[in-house]
């Protein structure tokens, strides 16, 4: 392989590393706005901004730990005949599926940026009687998803080395 493409798949890797480390954390702050719910509607007045805090809390968690997931291979693959394949066979197979994946990104991508460039244009907020406004949500959106489009491209390159016999760590 280049170098340029080991330098590309090292720095995507070690960057969706510290952003999937972060973004775990974020659970903790969910469960901190929940267990905040739950005291303030039992003791006090319930707050109007414990829920929606706590999905949007919970939409970055997944959204900007899905590069991180599918570095680590922690994603949930159907194994009828994958697992008794040889590691060359897997990853030309990978090869082919992660192609889909960058191209499903892809319009996924298109779509999010649509969605945040109304968010921050019209100035989108909820429905609700907090009524936030959408765009913090729906950058960190735009931003998983890249981030996500550049892992899956980094593994293509990946399995593609490992097709050819090489690895790229």
């Amino acid at each position: 392989m280049p170098e340029v493409i080991k330098k590309y798949v090292k720095s995507v890797d070690a960057f969706n590393r510290v952003v999937g480390l972060f973004a775990m954390y974020l659970i903790f702050l969910m469960m901190g706005i929940l267990f905040y719910s739950s005291i303030s509607k039992t003791f006090f007045l319930p707050s109007l901004w414990t829920l929606e805090m706590a999905q949007f809390s919970m939409a970055a968690y997944y959204l900007l730990g899905g590069a991180y997931s599918m570095q680590m291979q922690s994603h949930v693959r159907m194994d009828l005949f994958y697992g008794r394949w040889e590691p060359r066979t897997k990853a030309i197979f990978d090869s082919f599926t992660v192609v889909a994946l960058i191209i499903y990104l892809l319009f996924l991508l298109y779509g999010a940026f649509s969605s945040t460039e109304y968010a921050l244009q019209y100035g989108e907020s909820s429905n609700s009687a907090w009524s936030p406004y959408l765009a913090p949500i729906k950058i960190i959106m735009l931003i998983g998803i890249f981030l996500m489009l550049l892992q899956a491209i980094a593994a293509f390159f990946r399995n593609i080395a490992e097709a050819m016999g090489e690895t790229l760590a």
